[in-house]
């Protein structure tokens, strides 16, 4: 079961946050769990991370939140309202308003840089993070064009949610081979209107969120990072191993894990592989004290 939960984040921007576990007869039980905070990547949802979130809510108490601009998060127009650190301050605000801390930060994507930089902002916050396919090199210009190219073809309005599963899973240039999972990571950001399924979020503020870190390399956040963190990547993802071994170097404690098989959306296409990767990390850290605080 889903609970929606609201959090207040930076610059007071409602966002909504789903907490996986059935509504608790003790509270202070549930409080007592070490928590999990989960956050997507770029177009992504909290939804994403519900099946993680199940798997893990026997033992600790493990939150998804839409972040800015995403899901049923508000979205403000404002470019400055997308920069990194309202991003970092709103996982923060999550933590701390709703008790989790220190929390292990669990991110994919965009989400996985807040997870770090916020480690490394707040290292009172977090015990531990993994850190999934996402890159502290630079990317580009000429990423952020490709992204905004990508965007603008997509060919909305989507008359079904099976033609979003067609198009993401099969038609999409980016595809190299069929993907369902791919599809159906991509059918739960739309939303339905008069004319057809459309995506739940803005590109333009994508965009204007992307290019806050698209053009930098975040080499320094992630070597100001003193708890324990793991580097995830899929073996076909866009986190080349060589990258991702020089990442777990520059952290104080890395640590490397790889799934086969899996691309960018390995937690979502490949969940049993990435729990066994991903499990054992996380429970060594919660039987240990705090690292960070």
């Amino acid at each position: 079961m889903a609970r929606r939960i609201d959090v207040t984040g930076a610059g007071g921007v409602r966002l909504a946050a789903w907490e996986y576990a059935d509504p608790p007869k003790e509270t202070d039980s549930l409080r007592a769990a070490p928590g999990v905070l989960f956050l997507h990547g770029l177009t992504g949802r909290a939804s994403h991370w519900a099946a993680a979130a199940r798997r893990l809510a026997g033992r600790y108490r493990t939150v998804a939140l839409d972040q800015r601009g995403h899901g049923h998060s508000e979205k403000p127009p404002q470019a400055a309202a997308h920069s990194r650190a309202a991003h970092v301050e709103d996982a923060a605000a999550a933590v701390e308003q709703l008790g989790l801390g220190p929390a292990l930060v669990v991110g994919h994507g965009m989400g996985a840089l807040t997870a770090w930089q916020l480690a490394a902002e707040r290292p009172e916050l977090v015990r531990g993070l993994v850190s999934c396919d996402m890159r502290a090199a630079a990317l580009g210009a000429a990423s952020q064009r490709e992204w905004a190219q990508w965007l603008g073809s997509w060919p909305v309005p989507f008359a079904t949610l099976a033609d979003v599963r067609k198009w993401f899973g099969e038609d999409d240039p980016r595809v190299e081979r069929p993907d369902p999972a791919r599809g159906a990571f991509y059918a739960e950001v739309m939303r339905e209107g008069e004319d057809g399924w459309r995506p739940a979020f803005e590109p333009e503020q994508m965009l204007r969120s992307r290019e806050t870190w698209v053009y930098d390399a975040h080499w320094d956040d992630l070597a100001r990072v003193r708890c324990p963190a793991l580097i995830v990547r899929g073996l076909d993802g866009e986190l080349g191993r060589a990258e991702a071994q020089e990442m777990v170097r520059a952290l104080p404690q890395g640590a490397y894990a790889e799934i086969p098989d899996a691309g960018h959306y390995a937690h979502y296409a490949h969940p049993e592989a990435w729990h066994a990767a991903v499990e054992p990390f996380l429970d060594r850290i919660a039987g240990g004290p705090p690292a960070g605080g």
